[in-house]
């Protein structure tokens, strides 16, 4: 089930988007604490959400290291975010896009096109399964990223309050599919 991407450039890479499992989770909670400094979550977290949608985790691995990168995405409420590091019971019935919780790479291999391959793998399952969008919440100034992968800033009332709470450059954005 693995699926190769990044640029002409590397054509000798070995890394590969694969399936997320439980013993990747070391390896990814330490991916986010240096791509996400300000808003930390822990391994906990990550095992919680590969619980819930094991199809939706993704790592970038060459199978014999440890993972360079990570996708984790769940089913999730339009204009809403679930609140930062906790664990979600179960995914909401009301469910209504596929929400991208996280997508990080080792500093070593950004800006090597590897967010490219597994986001549009993302939005074919989405799209498959019959969600209208991918949505997300992008901060450390992501905005621009996210834009060039087809998401659009949102300007939702519902989500103010709560973009406070990830720093002053969070934005709420979606991609219709």
């Amino acid at each position: 089930m693995e699926f190769q991407g990044g640029p002409a450039e590397h054509p000798l890479s070995r890394l590969n988007w694969r399936p997320m499992t439980a013993a990747d989770l070391d390896a990814v909670a330490g991916i986010a604490a240096v791509g996400f400094p300000d808003h930390f979550e822990g391994r906990d977290c990550f095992a919680n959400r590969l619980a819930l949608n094991p199809g939706g985790c993704f790592v970038l691995a060459d199978g014999r290291e440890r993972p360079k990168g990570y996708l984790v995405a769940y089913p999730w409420r339009a204009d809403d975010a679930p609140a930062l590091n906790t664990l979600i019971e179960a995914i909401p019935a009301d469910a209504a896009v596929l929400y991208l919780h996280d997508l990080a790479l080792d500093p070593g291999v950004r800006g090597r096109g590897w967010s490219r391959p597994v986001m549009e793998r993302l939005a074919a399952d989405a799209r498959a399964d019959g969600w209208p969008a991918l949505a997300l919440v992008a901060v450390n100034d992501a905005a621009p990223f996210w834009e060039g992968h087809g998401f659009v800033v949102v300007d939702s009332p519902a989500m103010r309050a709560k973009l406070a709470g990830y720093g002053p450059d969070a934005r709420y954005m979606t991609r219709a599919l």
